[in-house]
C-alpha cells in the first residue's frame, strides 16, 4: 500500500509545481480557464468545434482570455471591439503570424501566409506588386474571370442535367485564374498537365523561380528558390481552395433555399439579361445578388478562428502584459456571428445585407478575410470570382437537388481550421 501512496503524493506534487509554474508564468495575463499540466485546457475543449468552446469561455472570461493548447498560453480576442483594438488600432505588435505546427513542418517559415518578420514584409510586398504587374485590380483580370466563368459553363452543360458532384469542377475554375494571371495561360479542365498540376503543386511551380535565380547567391535574400516556391504555392492554396470551397458551400445553400435563389436569377435576368456575361460593373445595380454573395461568406464562416497570430514584441494591452511571441486567435465567428449586428446570425438570410429599402448595407463586422496588416491579400479577386461565378452559373442554370430541400444538411463536417460542407449532387438544368 505504502508505494502506492509514495506514488500518489508524488504525482500530486509534480502536478502542483507544474500548476504554479504555468500560473507564475501568466504574470498579467488575461484570465482564462485553469490548465491541466502539460495538456492545458484540450479537455475542457470540444475538439470537434474548438470556436465554440472559445465562444462558451468568452462568456465567462469576458472578450480577452487566455487558453492553454498544451503547455504554452494562447490569448484569445473576441468580438468586434477587441479584435479591431488590436488588429487594426495596434496593428504593427499583432502582425506576427502564430504557431501552426503543420503549415510549420511544410513551408518551414518560408512564403507570405507563414513567415515572419522582415522576411514577411518583404515577400508580401514583393507579392503584391508583382500581382498588380500581372494586372490585378485591372480590367484584364475581370476578363479573365469571365472567361474562366463561361469555361466553368460550359463544363457543367456537358454533366446534361445529370446529378454530378460539383466539387472538383469548382475547385479547377478559381486553380485556373491563379493560372492564367502567373503562367499568362488558362488549361483545358481535362488538360493532364493541368491535373498533375493541382496534384504537384510544389514540383512544377520551381520553375516561376527562374527570374530571380541571381538571388541565390546572396545569403541575405528572402527571394530565393524555396521561398518564391512556397510564396506561389501560398497563392495557388489560398487562392484556389478558400474560394472553391465558398462557391460549393453556396450552391448547397442555393439548393435548400429556392426562393432567395429565384430571387437572384430574377435579379440577374433584369439587370443583366441573357445575352452577355455579368461583370462586376452590374454588382451595384444588383444589391439582393451582392447581399446574398456576402451572406454566404457570413453564414458559412470559412476559417472560424483565422490564421493565428502572434505579438511581435512585449505588449501592454488593454491593462494585461502579452510577452513577444505569444500566439493569439482572433475569432472571426464572433463577428461574423454576432447577434446584435445580424439578427439570428444562425439563419441564411440575405437580409443581413440589406437596409429597409432593399439597398445593399456594408458592415464593419464583415470579416472573412480577415483585417489588419495580415488580411487576406488576394481579397479583391477572391471577392470578384464569388460574384461573378455565381452569377453566371446562376444566369445559364437552374439548380435542382436530388432531395427535397427541407432534407438537405448545410452543416460543416469538419469544424476545426476550416468549415467544410458535406459532399452532395446537383442537376444543373440549362436555362
Amino acid at each position: 500500500m505504502e508505494p502506492v501512496l509514495v506514488l500518489v503524493f508524488t504525482v500530486s506534487c509534480l502536478l502542483l509545481l507544474s500548476l504554479w509554474r504555468q500560473s507564475s508564468g501568466r504574470g498579467k495575463l488575461p484570465p482564462g480557464p485553469t490548465p491541466l499540466p502539460v495538456i492545458g485546457n484540450i479537455l475542457q475543449m470540444d475538439v470537434k468545434d474548438i470556436s465554440k468552446s472559445l465562444n462558451k469561455f468568452s462568456k465567462i472570461y469576458g472578450p480577452v482570455f487566455t487558453v492553454y493548447l498544451g503547455r504554452k498560453p494562447t490569448v484569445v480576442l473576441h468580438g468586434y471591439e477587441a479584435v479591431k483594438e488590436a488588429l487594426i488600432d495596434h496593428g504593427e505588435e499583432f502582425a506576427g503570424r502564430g504557431s501552426f505546427p503543420v503549415a510549420e513542418k511544410v513551408n518551414k517559415g518560408l512564403g507570405i501566409i507563414f513567415s515572419n518578420g522582415l522576411k514577411w514584409k518583404e515577400i508580401r510586398r514583393f507579392s503584391i506588386m508583382t500581382l498588380r504587374n500581372f494586372g490585378m485590380g485591372k480590367r484584364s483580370i475581370e476578363d479573365r474571370v469571365q472567361e474562366e466563368a463561361r469555361c466553368l459553363v460550359e463544363e457543367l452543360r456537358k454533366t446534361k442535367g445529370s446529378p454530378c458532384d460539383p466539387t472538383f469542377i469548382l475547385g479547377c475554375a478559381p486553380c485556373n485564374v491563379i493560372c492564367s494571371i502567373i503562367f499568362q495561360n488558362r488549361f483545358d479542365y481535362k488538360d493532364q498537365e493541368f491535373l498533375n498540376l493541382m496534384e504537384k503543386f510544389n514540383e512544377n511551380l520551381r520553375l516561376l523561380s527562374t527570374p530571380w535565380i541571381q538571388e541565390k547567391h546572396n545569403p541575405k535574400s528572402e527571394f530565393t528558390t524555396e521561398s518564391l516556391v512556397a510564396t506561389v504555392t501560398d497563392m495557388f492554396g489560398a487562392g484556389t481552395e478558400t474560394t472553391s470551397t465558398t462557391l460549393r458551400y453556396g450552391l448547397l445553400l442555393l439548393l435548400k433555399h429556392v426562393d432567395i435563389t429565384a430571387k437572384v436569377q430574377e435579379e440577374i435576368d433584369r439587370v443583366v439579361g441573357r445575352n452577355r456575361s455579368p461583370c462586376m460593373q452590374d454588382r451595384s445595380h444588383m444589391p439582393y445578388t451582392d447581399a446574398v454573395v456576402h451572406e454566404i461568406q457570413r453564414y458559412i464562416d470559412l476559417i472560424p478562428m483565422n490564421l493565428p497570430h502572434s505579438v511581435t514584441c512585449d505588449v501592454k494591452f488593454r491593462n494585461y502584459f502579452i510577452p513577444k511571441g505569444t500566439t493569439v486567435i482572433t475569432s472571426l465567428t464572433s463577428m461574423l456571428h454576432d447577434d446584435k449586428e445580424f439578427p439570428n446570425p444562425e439563419k441564411f438570410d440575405p437580409g443581413h445585407f440589406l437596409d429597409e429599402s432593399g439597398h445593399f448595407k456594408k458592415s464593419d463586422y464583415f470579416v472573412p478575410f480577415s483585417t489588419g496588416k495580415r488580411m487576406c491579400a488576394g481579397e479583391g479577386l477572391a471577392r470578384m470570382e464569388l460574384f461573378v461565378f455565381f452569377t453566371t452559373i446562376l444566369q445559364n442554370f437552374n439548380l435542382k437537388t436530388l432531395v427535397d430541400g427541407k432534407d438537405i444538411d448545410t452543416t460543416p463536417v469538419t469544424n476545426g481550421f476550416g468549415h467544410v460542407p458535406p459532399l452532395y449532387q446537383a442537376r444543373f438544368i440549362p436555362v
